[in-house]
């Protein structure tokens, strides 16, 4: 049995096992939103019934300062285009390519990874942007931020419990595209 979790603003941030909402309630971290009905936590002592949607009392912490150097995130750096021949390129279909290949010391870094859609990146092989004759559209740079980062959005699913279904719907209503 799990446990949404929501922000102070009410938003979803994950789904927990119970036990672990549990112990956020005793450390005073959460409140109680909703509860399930027919289901119950029992100790020597106590009787509570089983937390269905808990709600941090302060903010969270935000994250470390700058942006984590991952795949997702050089995608979005790289404005989901591949760096030599400028075509969009999904998240399924995308490639990492090392601008200065790894055989010839070039470094996993921010500064020496690029998108690249796979004829490309087959193209430019082993070697580096001059000697396959490519060029790079940008120069690949850590960035300060993204403004594409992605929201964690939850969506209500079938057999989810009823409880979750309204704080669900809510954040859908924000996030969808409208359609004229």
């Amino acid at each position: 049995m799990e446990t949404l979790v929501l922000s102070q603003a009410y938003e979803p941030v994950a789904r927990i096992p119970w036990q672990r909402a549990v112990m956020l309630i005793f450390q005073g971290k959460v409140e109680v939103v909703e509860e399930y009905e027919d289901r119950f936590v029992r100790s020597v002592t106590v009787e509570i019934r089983m937390p269905s949607v808990i709600r941090f009392v302060r903010g969270l912490r935000k994250g470390p300062k700058g942006v984590k150097f991952s795949r997702e995130n050089v995608y979005l750096r790289d404005n989901c285009r591949c760096q030599y021949c400028g075509q969009k390129v999904s998240r399924a279909e995308a490639t990492y390519d090392h601008v200065v290949p790894r055989a010839q010391g070039g470094r996993t870094c921010w500064e020496n990874i690029v998108i690249a859609c796979v004829p490309c990146n087959q193209k430019k092989g082993n070697r580096t942007p001059q000697v396959a004759r490519m060029e790079l559209r940008s120069t690949p740079v850590k960035p300060k931020k993204l403004s594409n980062t992605l929201r964690l959005t939850f969506m209500f699913e079938k057999g989810m419990p009823m409880t979750w279904a309204k704080f669900m719907n809510d954040v859908a209503y924000w996030h969808v595209e409208l359609q004229e």
